[in-house]
């Protein structure tokens, strides 16, 4: 008999000492839990004409489904920095999460849900009209629904860490990916009902799926966007009707980190955006070496007193580079006291370096350079260094290998990716796995700054029907610890695959300095961030068995493997 599934239930918390809440009606009778935050109504001394103004304001939307009085979502303190520059900050629960009301359904009424929360927010005494939105990855995700809706007092918006359709995430550019287990697990936790439950599973025992049952039998609710993501593994558009790619443009600053877990997805948005007319015009990006947690690659390790998750110093120290990008863009786009020309199309930071500008990304003159992975004598299974990556294709062909046993799969070395530089975890030890590869460039005389996109092209085989492989790219310090720049995934179905794999590593700003070396490693499993590749082609979900199978690298002659980065305009060797 199963022993008690143990879960820790998070109820509201209450509602901050500067804010008024409200419960706005939406148009089906539905109550929606909105927090709203005012101006002191004062002359601003270093902007008169921001005075009172017959008390009215432009005002700050956010919709989340963190619960909107969380010391995790930290509005009150947000809006702190928002009214001191004289902006209404409204913060809403949405629909079915904690206190407001309706069904816990992620995405699908967040169009005219944001569509109603504008008009109500616009017909409020100390509204002037004129909205804008900010947040952070769900909350990202609600600002592009109310792009979709047109509200036409929706002037400016601000997503960060986020994606305009979440199906991209799970799927992008329509190509088939390992299970995901944190990003699907994600809904067990947060979408069940009005509240939080926070569980730990065994990932480890088959079927997986069981140990979720057991957790919606003791908290007596179950997610539905989890039963469509698991076991069915079918991602459904979180757009239906208009995208908004295809709605009235309006000004976006997209806040991206280089280590978000999901970077991919929002700089697929960027990129698309900024090239289709009218919207282009409107499009600018601040990208930061931080990940979707809003850590930094300055402090990665973070150290107890530069958490701020849990130290209000810190949180302190936070708060004004989170939010003074949103407030400098909505002072040109919502409140009208600054030019355009103040604001950069592209600002972005060098990690380990400094932040540049640009009008547009990749920065120009920026250029593609490729390493090419090489056999050494068999070194590429063992410690670091590994196998070459070189300047040049080996002459002839070389063959690697690694094993994939679901039942020894490769270690994450991370409990949770969207605070990947929390931990910041030394992945040197992994090249001593028997399911890994690893190659290595040599100790660099001179720093080599990467600025843009990065890809891998493998020859891979398996003797599974289908398996997945996973590349991470590292910095390899002279101590010889390694940390991740960029990450990629692929799942391969053996019998479709045209012999070349294609991964997407993203997009990164990075300096690899003086003394430390480029890495890569190839694997066929990241557990428990992801869920292994079961060797027989069955549901990794509900699979009750697995086996081990063979993946074969091709590197040189015919058959050449590569890595290809992105470099600044001022490299010039490799």
């Amino acid at each position: 008999m199963p022993m008690p599934f143990a879960f820790e239930r998070i109820t509201p918390a209450p509602v901050a000492a500067n804010a008024r809440q409200y419960m706005a009606r939406m148009r089906d009778g539905v109550r929606l839990a909105t927090d709203v935050y005012l101006p002191d109504r004062r002359t601003d001394a270093e902007h008169p004409d921001r005075a009172e103004r017959d008390a009215a304001f432009p005002a700050v939307l956010v919709r989340l489904p963190y619960d909107k009085n969380s010391r995790y979502v930290y509005a009150d303190r947000i809006a702190r920095l928002f009214t001191d520059r004289g902006y209404a900050v409204v913060v809403q629960d949405v629909r079915g999460k904690f206190r407001s009301e309706g069904a816990t359904v992620p995405f699908l009424r967040e169009r005219e849900d944001g569509y109603d929360t504008i008009e109500w927010v616009v017909n409020q005494s100390w509204s002037d009209g004129r909205v804008g939105m900010f947040g952070d990855s769900y909350y990202g995700f609600t600002q592009w629904s109310a792009v979709a809706a047109q509200h036409p007092a929706l002037r400016a918006i601000v997503p960060r860490v986020t994606a305009a359709d979440f199906a991209a995430i799970w799927r992008p550019d329509g190509q088939p990916q390992p299970v995901w287990l944190e990003g699907i697990e994600y809904f067990a936790h947060h979408w069940v009902d009005n509240d939080t439950y926070e569980y730990e599973p065994d990932r480890s025992l088959r079927p997986v799926i069981a140990q979720y049952e057991q957790a919606f039998a003791a908290v007596g609710a179950r997610s539905l966007w989890f039963d469509l993501l698991a076991p069915r593994q079918a991602p459904l558009p979180t757009q239906s009707g208009l995208h908004p790619f295809d709605a009235r443009p309006v000004p976006v600053l997209h806040c991206v980190g280089w280590f978000d877990n999901i970077l991919g997805a929002h700089m697929r948005d960027y990129l698309e955006l900024a090239s289709r007319p009218g919207w282009d015009a409107v499009q600018y990006l601040w990208a930061g070496a931080v990940d979707h947690e809003n850590y930094r690659l300055g402090n990665a390790p973070v150290r107890e007193e530069d958490d701020h998750n849990t130290s209000e110093e810190a949180l302190d120290r936070m708060l004004p580079g989170y939010v003074g990008p949103a407030l400098d863009f909505f002072d040109v786009f919502l409140m009208g006291v600054r030019p355009v020309t103040s604001l950069s199309k592209v600002t972005w930071e060098l990690g380990h370096a400094e932040w540049r500008t640009s009008p547009a990304w990749p920065p120009a003159g920026a250029v593609e350079r490729t390493f090419w992975l090489r056999e050494r004598d068999d070194a590429s299974r063992g410690p670091l260094p590994g196998g070459l990556l070189t300047g040049s294709p080996a002459e002839d062909e070389g063959h690697a290998q690694w094993v994939h046993d679901p039942d020894a799969p490769v270690p994450s070395l991370l409990d949770n990716s969207f605070a990947h530089l929390q931990a910041h975890p030394d992945l040197a030890p992994l090249a001593d796995h028997d399911g890994t590869l690893a190659y290595c460039g040599p100790v660099r005389e001179t720093p080599l700054d990467l600025a843009g996109p990065l890809g891998l092209d493998l020859h891979v085989t398996s003797s599974a029907p289908l398996f997945d492989v996973f590349a991470k790219l590292l910095d390899l310090a002279p101590d010889g610890r390694a940390t991740q720049i960029a990450r990629g995934q692929r799942s391969v179905d053996t019998a479709a695959a045209s012999g070349t794999v294609h991964l997407d590593l993203g997009h990164t700003g990075y300096r690899l300095r003086r003394g430390h070396r480029l890495a890569l490693l190839l694997a066929g499993s990241d557990h428990p961030l992801f869920l292994p590749a079961t060797g027989t082609g069955e549901n990794p979900w509900t699979a009750l068995t697995a086996k081990p199978s063979t993946q074969t690298l091709r590197t040189g002659g015919a058959h050449p493997s590569r890595l290809t980065v992105t470099v600044a305009a001022e490299q010039t060797t490799l």
